[in-house]
């Protein structure tokens, strides 16, 4: 019996994933959960284990293909009842792999509908679709005048009801095929004159990351209504206290403690008096999350951005953040994050003050609906009211920014919201404990 080899889905935002070596060859023997193929997603390379003992009968993508999740990647025969292997094979055509496939941005992850002009699989049209998902006979309808295959449609994130995809979800689709197909030849056209007029110019190339980044904040800001708001806190007790416990706390539970997780449990405590920030948008359907899940953005020696997510943040104590966020940065940084830890953010928080700067407008990390940009930490001289009257003291302060999307968010939400954290941060209890 052949059994299918599919690209399997490696994390909620994922869709498509580049091969980047096979362990074996057609023909090859393989055992059950020994590594067939090794696999790259936008951070996270992955193995692919055998699912049976067998034999790799049939590969139909090399390496560098980029494979949309849900593929067929592979054929695998037990032996038994396995005639007529090689016709029974899915045939596809890698001619129309397109290079930029702007899935999630690794600032933001968070996926948008993809611009895919995916491996063309030859199946009957009347078929149902791969996923066995239902479509109405107008989605099916507008697919077929627009030919847009069924793997496309099941890589549509749907706002109808229980994620179905609707009429105007195909629409929209359709509209952003048509615009990225511009975009890309007025972009080969700007290139191509860049190249003829000035050679002393430097042309560089944008990598996979930084495309998908490129894509995914235009998508950001056509998507929501971006709001953002300032505030100054004065967080002098916050680094008094982290000046005088970090070397016990290195000594205690070997990590360095940064700012990053007393931050992070303000706006937790911020998020429970104001749950509403703690949503995402689906068409006119607001969706409350149940859970806390904190995203953090985390800078690469690359350049480029990832934002790994803790998970049930509001269940963790101080230390478990600081476990948590060092564990992540440092895992980031090596890139030996699981797709798991890099979905399913609710909040996302962004340190620009780590680069000097004092403030920012941060794009908002879709489909959430609020992110957070704290400022580097400075000295300056600040008026203090006390029982004697006003004095001029010289406080660390920071400035922090929220962005948040208008269409749920208004500006006395997004502002109480605000300033809450700023509140939580400056009555920090210099007696807490480690």
């Amino acid at each position: 019996m052949v059994h299918d080899l599919i690209m399997p889905k490696m994390g909620e935002s994922i869709t498509e994933a580049t091969i980047l070596r096979w362990f074996f060859n057609e023909g090859d023997t393989v055992k059950q959960d020994e590594p067939i193929l090794e696999i790259a997603t936008d951070k996270v390379d992955s193995e692919i284990p055998a699912p049976m003992d067998g034999r790799l009968v049939q590969i139909f993508f090399k390496v560098n293909d980029v494979v949309p999740v849900g593929a067929l990647i592979a054929k695998i025969s037990d032996g038994v009842n396995d005639e007529n292997v090689e016709n029974s094979a899915v045939l596809l055509d890698f001619t129309e792999v397109d290079p930029i496939l702007p899935i999630i941005d690794p600032v933001i992850n968070v996926p948008f509908q993809p611009y895919i002009k995916s491996p063309q699989v030859q199946v009957d049209q009347s078929d149902t679709s791969t996923k066995q998902i239902f479509y109405s006979p107008l989605v099916r309808t507008i697919a077929q005048q627009e030919q847009i295959e069924l793997h496309e449609l099941d890589a549509l994130m749907g706002t109808g009801a229980d994620g179905r995809v609707t009429k105007q979800d195909v629409l929209n689709y359709v509209d952003s095929k048509k615009l990225k197909t511009e975009d890309k030849s007025a972009n080969q056209t700007h290139v191509s004159n860049l190249s003829t007029s000035d050679d002393t110019d430097e042309i560089i190339e944008m990598d996979r990351m930084r495309r998908l980044i490129s894509d995914h904040m235009i998508q950001s800001k056509n998507t929501s209504a971006h709001v953002t708001s300032f505030i100054e806190v004065d967080v002098t007790e916050i680094v008094l206290w982290r000046n005088k416990h970090k070397a016990i706390f290195q000594k205690k539970y070997n990590q360095n403690i940064t700012f990053t997780p007393i931050f992070i449990q303000s706006i937790i405590k911020a998020i429970k008096e104001y749950p509403l920030i703690n949503a995402s948008l689906h068409g006119y359907q607001i969706i409350k999350k149940k859970d806390i899940h904190i995203g953090m953005a985390t800078a690469l020696p690359s350049g480029n951005l990832i934002v790994p997510v803790i998970k049930n943040a509001d269940r963790m104590s101080l230390q478990g953040l600081v476990h948590s966020v060092n564990d992540l940065a440092t895992r980031a940084r090596d890139h030996q994050l699981k797709p798991d830890e890099i979905s399913g953010g609710t909040f996302t928080i962004t340190n620009i003050g780590s680069f000097g700067s004092l403030m920012g407008t941060p794009i908002i990390n879709q489909p959430q609906l609020a992110i957070l940009a704290v400022g580097v930490i400075k000295k300056k001289p600040v008026v203090l009211e006390t029982p004697q009257g006003d004095v001029i003291a010289i406080r660390h302060c920071m400035y922090m920014s929220l962005s948040y999307d208008h269409r749920v968010i208004d500006g006395f939400l997004g502002g109480s919201f605000l300033k809450k954290i700023a509140d939580l941060l400056e009555s920090f209890d210099p007696n807490t404990t480690i």
